[in-house]
């Protein structure tokens, strides 16, 4: 069986891997020449998923043990436990493991290439890959996958749009990464920051992350309503988040973002003919957190294990239908009500009173809830504990 995969993010690469283990024959695209390049994430995992996935050491940049949210009117509120809760990955560390691993197993990788579909049928897809030079070359397999994240890039080649009934929920996001000194990260170690608010950014949120070496992620995401479009540039709320929190002195050491996007059902056609979608390109990102690495490696595995089991079959259309039943039937009403969460949410933060509703919110979490208890919602979508709470966010 070969396969074909565009995109070598966490999703691509990682099937790229589980398949290559099984003696598939796997060629692996991505448009970066360098795996550091572009290392837009914001990283934070819980330690269940780092242990379960099998990353390494090296990819850890940090560990936390607190949260910390500064609410529409300035004030901190922090939540902390006596251990570890989870990590910050270095995405580029990431990346370049997974792209180490795919070598190892035998995957051919190819960098700095673009691809563009060619022809695509029920048994074979084609696509044209193109160097920075220039050159080009056509390539052909059984499977092609779009891992291209929100960018979809194949998927809207072979003119596939989103239901109208389930839209994608897109904006944008930018983040930089900066040297701090001891005294500058001292407010940000040990913990993940976020920011809420029309005063920190509407329509959407800021962080802080810690990293190793007193280095610092600090970001914002802007996911406006459809009716309102993204802006071109997030430097003035990013600017104005690092200024607040008396980073502007710190040099910055890279500059990165990019376009966010999925669907709360993901019911949006994710198969045409011999093309697949795993990952982001299959809205495993969940936005309430802006959170995809970890769906995006499980959509990776749970795709191998069926073109594993059927691929060789030569059933495109049974296979595609089998496909789109396995996701459909992950999306738990914990899922759901996450997505519609942060859809309620990101739109709604524009005016003040929204400001008060989520200061509400985060002053009720304040008094009643614990670290681990953030955890078990804002991971694993826990929400029973909070139900009343949150029940005007999904009115």
């Amino acid at each position: 069986m070969s396969v074909l995969i565009v995109g070598a993010g966490p999703s691509g690469a990682r099937l790229a891997i589980q398949l290559a283990r099984a003696g598939a024959e796997v060629t692996l695209v991505d448009r970066l020449p360098d795996p550091h390049r572009h290392a837009y994430s914001s990283g934070a995992l819980p330690l269940e998923a780092v242990r379960r996935l099998g990353l390494p050491d090296d990819a850890i940049a940090a560990t936390w043990q607190g949260w910390q949210l500064h609410d529409p009117s300035g004030l901190v509120h922090q939540w902390w436990s006596s251990g570890d809760l989870g990590v910050v990955l270095d995405f580029g560390r990431l990346r370049s493991w997974l792209w180490e691993e795919a070598r190892r197993h035998g995957v051919e990788l190819i960098q700095g290439c673009r691809a563009a579909l060619s022809t695509l049928t029920a048994d074979q897809a084609s696509v044209r890959l193109q160097t920075c030079d220039g050159r080009s070359s056509l390539r052909s397999a059984r499977w092609l996958i779009d891992a291209t994240g929100a960018r979809r890039d194949l998927l809207r080649q072979a003119g596939l749009s989103p239901n109208p009934e389930d839209p994608l929920l897109q904006g944008i996001g930018v983040e930089l990464l900066l040297q701090a000194d001891d005294r500058q990260a001292a407010a940000w170690r040990d913990r993940i920051s976020f920011f809420l608010g029309t005063a920190w950014i509407p329509h959407g949120y800021g962080w802080i992350f810690p990293m190793q070496g007193q280095r610092l992620k600090v970001g914002v995401c802007h996911l406006p309503p459809a009716d309102r479009p993204t802006p071109g540039s997030l430097a003035g709320p990013l600017q104005g988040l690092i200024q607040r929190c008396g980073l502007s002195a710190c040099p910055v050491l890279d500059r990165h973002g990019g376009p966010v996007s999925s669907s709360i059902a993901r019911s949006e056609p994710l198969v045409a003919g011999a093309l697949l979608a795993v990952g982001d390109a299959a809205s495993s990102a969940n936005l309430l957190g802006g959170e995809g690495i970890r769906h995006a490696m499980d959509s990776a595995d749970q795709l191998a294990d069926l073109l594993l089991a059927e691929g060789m079959s030569g059933h495109s259309k049974a296979m595609a239908l089998r496909y789109q039943e396995q996701l459909k039937a992950q999306q738990s009403w914990r899922w759901l009500v996450s997505g519609r969460l942060a859809r309620r949410t990101w739109w709604g933060i524009d005016n003040p009173r929204a400001d008060r509703r989520l200061e509400r919110l985060i002053h009720g979490l304040s008094a009643n809830a614990e670290a681990r208890d953030l955890s078990e919602m804002l991971f694993n979508y826990n929400f029973e504990r909070y139900g009343l709470r949150l029940l005007p966010y999904l009115l």
